[in-house]
């Protein structure tokens, strides 16, 4: 038998697993442990973004694998509607105590995008429930992104993760986030509390009577870079909501349990309190899909007694290899004191952040809190900072196409709440010197900055 020979192919495309693409190929992994990961030839990288700044605890943490060993030899999985295990009461007990609303209620599930749709779904119940069955609209930030699925694509701000007009369901962004460049009506001076009253006028736009809620992330993620919003914003956006009888929706998938220095990142202002709230990245520490919607009280019983059914779940929502992880991930943030109230933790690693991006032509802004940090870099910068910051050892995140235009691009800092002094330094020290030799690549001859 002849085979003809095919047209030559690339490297990837002999890939089976098909995957998202960044601007460098990926490692050659081999194993990781704490802020590590090494290859495949030992080579050693600090994780400064803590994977998809999920692994806030480290990688292969002894009493999460401990964990999840001694779970799986008990058994990985049942649903609870068919057995139910005490560890799930409790998980949802220590989570709802963690973030300051130890009265609340508890939904389990997957991932944060299922953990955005729970709270769509209940928001809608719950204005169902109090007899505003028109209420069905949920607004959001022209800068933000909600999750992966259709629906929350379509409601995303995000320039380059937004579907298409036409695949987006008639779904867009309906108000603009209180951060520089990003808030027209502000017109590039300093926002402040009142960027809020752009919610009400978006409110007023859709109709009150058709809002269900309002959803956003009270500290910028990965689509700005980190974005801070201003004193007082969240809480008049909270009286905002209560005066129109639109509920709000705290989406802290990323940010939440810790990653800001705070348990919550909402809680670096006062009265800012949401109904619902989403976690996932900080409570399942990249260790096992988990992810939870946690509910007011009001709300749970609004739609208790309104005999409504809560929405389904998925099949892997809340096993027990799941809730194990979970309690070990949360063992080890209390031991961190990571999740305490008192004070907000982080501030090496900001120290950290601002000695390594002093005084360099190619940083145009930093950003963030706690262990969350932006820094953006002069236009057509990001690859080349990405590749020199590997060839040093470091791991970083990149971000961009945050910008009104569509352009915008930078990296996050975002290493492990249990990072070392040592890999603190090596982190300061491993920057600065990648973003020396970058400005010094970009400046020789004379030649504009990147």
């Amino acid at each position: 038998m002849t085979i003809e020979a095919g047209p030559l192919r690339s490297p990837e495309a002999d890939n089976v697993v098909l995957t998202g693409r960044q601007s460098l190929p990926p490692i050659e992994f081999n194993r990781a442990a704490g802020s590590w990961l090494y290859d495949i030839k030992g080579k050693e990288y600090l994780d400064a973004s803590s994977g998809s700044i999920c692994v806030n605890i480290g990688h292969a943490h002894p009493h999460v694998v401990h964990a999840m060993q001694s779970q799986l030899a008990k058994g990985a999985y049942t649903t609870a509607t068919i057995a139910r295990s005490a560890e799930m009461d409790r998980l949802g007990a220590r989570l709802t105590a963690t973030v300051g609303r130890p009265d609340d209620k508890v939904i389990l599930t997957t991932t944060g995008t299922s953990a955005i749709e729970l709270a769509i779904s209940l928001a809608r119940m719950a204005q169902r429930a109090r007899g505003q069955s028109e209420r069905n609209k949920i607004l959001t930030a022209s800068l933000g992104y909600h999750g992966n699925s259709a629906l929350t694509l379509g409601l995303s701000g995000h320039r380059r993760r937004r579907p298409s007009s036409a695949d987006a369901m008639g779904l867009a962004p309906s108000f603009d986030p209180p951060y520089p460049g990003q808030h027209p009506a502000c017109d590039g001076g300093q926002c402040t509390a009142d960027c809020a009253d752009d919610v009400a006028r978006a409110i007023r736009a859709a109709g009150p009577e058709t809002v269900a809620a309002v959803l956003i992330e009270p500290i910028n993620g990965a689509t700005g870079g980190a974005y801070v919003p201003p004193p007082g914003y969240h809480a008049r956006l909270k009286e905002i909501c209560q005066d129109q009888g639109v509920l709000l929706l705290h989406d802290e998938i990323l940010t939440g349990l810790g990653r800001t220095g705070l348990p919550m990142s909402s809680h670096h202002w006062p009265s800012a309190q949401p109904d619902i709230a989403m976690v996932s990245k900080g409570l399942n520490g990249g260790y096992t899909p988990l992810a939870a919607t946690v509910i007011s009280t009001e709300i749970a019983d609004d739609i208790a007694q309104s005999g409504r059914s809560l929405p389904l779940l998925g099949t892997m929502s809340g096993t027990p290899l799941q809730v194990a992880v979970g309690n070990a991930v949360l063992d080890v943030l209390q031991e961190l004191g990571a999740v305490a109230s008192d004070a907000t933790r982080g501030n090496h690693v900001a120290g950290a952040v601002q000695r390594a991006t002093a005084g360099l032509p190619v940083v145009v802004d930093v950003r963030g809190r706690g262990y969350l940090h932006g820094i953006e870099v002069a236009d057509n910068c990001q690859s080349d900072l990405l590749r020199i910051g590997r060839d040093k050892g470091l791991i970083l995140y990149p971000f961009n196409g945050y910008r009104r235009d569509g352009g915008g691009e930078g990296v996050l800092i975002a290493p492990p709440l249990n990072i070392s002094d040592d890999e603190v330094s090596f982190l300061a020290s491993a920057l600065r010197s990648a973003l020396v030799e970058l400005s010094e690549r970009k400046a020789e001859g004379g030649a504009p900055l990147c």
